[in-house]
């Protein structure tokens, strides 16, 4: 554990440097123009997205009725790099179900789409064999066609007779099958084909955003980098949707993990920062590191701390600055809760001690333990439900109730 550097003047001339470089970038920088990009749907986190999806499709992996008729498609919306194609794919793992993924902004002709034509052998009748990318299996499956509206007109004419019939020309999908399909917003800086009523009317409709707790909980789950979850977490706002998006900062954060000391290889860390992110994210990670922010107390340390008094005076040495860095506490507490609950880590007597104590602490104000507390016993780890046996946490949780 070690501890960052506590100089407020670096601190503030670290913020002023950030407003200077973001305000110059944002009225110079054609790329960050306010679009009136069109979505539709509600807009939602990649939490409520799944949790959307998952009632969605679980109706079609059921077996079909007789009367079976096509289930309709799915349209998530959004900018690039926020996971759309991911939480798509990483669903239809959870659920068991098989994944099939296009993207037609690769298709040229029609033939790419539905298939060649081939003359029978008795040279009576012509008709098209499908593409291999056709699924031939029972399913359940998904069937994701990606960035739809990046392909040209004539292709989009031909997926809105498969998004109603779920079939084109001369084959069907099977009927455990369900179709899902992502697009980017128009009306804005995105080279997209617009699609008519006609086409937007026959699916639901959803936009993803952006949400850093949402972020940072799978974040936690994909090992990714912690340096950069706190870094994130810190500096949300830095996620602008240009050149730094949640996909490329998994890019940067994939390359820095390889990397045991940031702060002595500050060269090969702006290096790889300015090969995935735009300028301002990438001057705001160098400042993070220079203060030491990346070297956070983990989780690991609070909970297995043997004298849990050392993480406390650490703690209080961030928050009794001259500037308050409540900003850093809250990341501290979102890393820890994300921590528990990700690996259902199952605390020992004397880690539920350092946790109690944790939450406990004086100076954390009492909104945020109340978040803590919340979030920890709601959760599915059954040996964080013991907090509620605490008085002081059980007693708080109780009044908000």
């Amino acid at each position: 554990m070690n501890k960052p550097s506590e100089s407020p003047t670096l601190f503030i001339h670290s913020i002023i440097h950030s407003f200077i470089v973001t305000h110059m970038a944002k009225n110079d920088n054609p790329n960050n123009q306010n679009f009136n990009y069109i979505t539709y749907g509600s807009k939602c986190n990649s939490t409520e997205l799944e949790g959307f999806l998952n009632h969605v499709l679980k109706k079609t992996f059921v077996e079909p009725p007789k009367d079976y008729e096509p289930p309709t498609p799915v349209c998530i919306w959004g900018r690039h790099g926020v996971g759309k194609t991911q939480i798509v794919r990483t669903l239809a793992e959870k659920l068991g179900a098989e994944f099939v993924y296009i993207a037609p902004a690769q298709f040229e002709e029609m033939g790419d789409l539905v298939g060649m034509p081939k003359i029978d052998e008795d040279g009576q009748k012509t008709h098209f064999v499908a593409p291999d990318w056709v699924p031939r299996t029972e399913g359940p499956g998904v069937f994701l066609i990606d960035d739809v509206n990046r392909a040209d007109d004539r292709i989009l004419r031909g997926i809105m007779q498969l998004l109603q019939n779920y079939e084109l020309v001369s084959w069907r999908m099977p009927a455990k099958w369900h179709i899902v399909l992502t697009a980017n917003p128009d009306g804005g800086d995105y080279s997209v084909t617009s699609m008519d009523d006609a086409m937007i009317t026959r699916m639901l409709h959803v936009t993803l955003q952006f949400d850093v707790q949402s972020w940072a909980r799978w974040a936690e789950a994909a090992k990714t980098d912690p340096r950069g979850i706190a870094f994130i977490l810190t500096y949300p706002e830095m996620v602008t949707g240009n050149r730094t998006t949640p996909r490329s900062l998994v890019q940067f954060f994939k390359e820095t993990e390889k990397i045991d000391d940031l702060a002595d290889n500050l060269p090969l860390v702006k290096m790889l920062a300015d090969a995935c992110l735009d300028e301002e994210t990438a001057a705001a990670f160098l400042s993070f590191v220079k203060l030491q922010l990346n070297q956070l107390v983990t989780p690991e340390e609070i909970i297995g701390a043997k004298k849990f008094e050392t993480i406390a005076k650490h703690l209080r040495g961030l928050v009794d600055q001259k500037t308050k860095r409540l900003d850093i506490l809250s990341v501290i507490c979102t890393r820890l809760i994300n921590f528990l609950i990700v690996n259902n880590t199952q605390l020992d007597k004397e880690q539920t001690e350092n946790l109690k104590q944790f939450i406990l602490l004086d100076f954390i104000p009492n909104d945020m333990r109340l978040f803590m507390a919340q979030e920890l016993v709601n959760s599915s780890n059954n040996s964080l439900k013991k907090l509620l046996a605490v008085p002081e946490i059980g007693k708080l949780i109780l009044a908000k109730m």
